[in-house]
């Protein structure tokens, strides 16, 4: 059972198709956005950050940010910004940071442990809240603000496809 705000739900098997997902959200991302990623250790959130931060063109290597909190990538003229606030004790961590700045019209900012800055960091267009289920994962996307509505109107639809074609494929 899914709790009533969310917008769509996304059954990953496999990390692979976490990746796929991450290539397909990509390009519907637009500067400005905050992407909440959400879950447990080992969910899967960073797998899906760099699947969406090498389809925007990233091509060296793509760091977890859990020990340096940020992770910079400049493509083309998009700054992107992946958090990870695990290691917060408080949320003024992320004031005293200096990381409200890098929250702006120009930027996208992926952000894993969102909750461990609660009531600092700006809200989310989208979230994206990834569980365990057996071997793969289920990703519950939430919209927040039109941008993030945007992004799952046209993601659901192009999910659905690749899913059919996926499943007509020769085995």
């Amino acid at each position: 059972m899914h709790s009533p705000d969310v917008t769509a739900v996304f059954e990953l098997p496999d990390e692979a198709a976490t990746q796929r997902l991450g290539e397909m959200l990509a390009p519907l991302l637009q500067p400005g956005m905050v992407v909440f990623l959400e879950g447990d250790l080992g969910a899967g959130k960073t797998t899906l950050s760099r699947a969406m931060i090498r389809a925007l063109g990233h091509t060296g290597a793509v760091k977890s940010p859990t020990y340096s909190l940020v992770e910079v990538y400049v493509v083309s003229s998009l700054y992107l910004y992946h958090f990870d606030f695990y290691r917060f004790e408080s949320p003024e961590e992320f004031l005293d940071a200096g990381f409200d700045e890098y929250f702006n019209d120009t930027a996208i900012c992926l952000v894993e442990w969102p909750e461990r800055a609660a009531g600092c960091v700006p809200s989310p267009d989208l979230r994206l809240r990834i569980h365990h289920a057996g071997v793969g994962r289920i990703l519950e996307a939430v919209a927040d603000s039109p941008k993030g509505q945007a992004c799952l109107n046209t993601l659901v639809p192009a999910m659905a496809a690749a899913s059919s074609s996926a499943s007509l494929a020769p085995r």
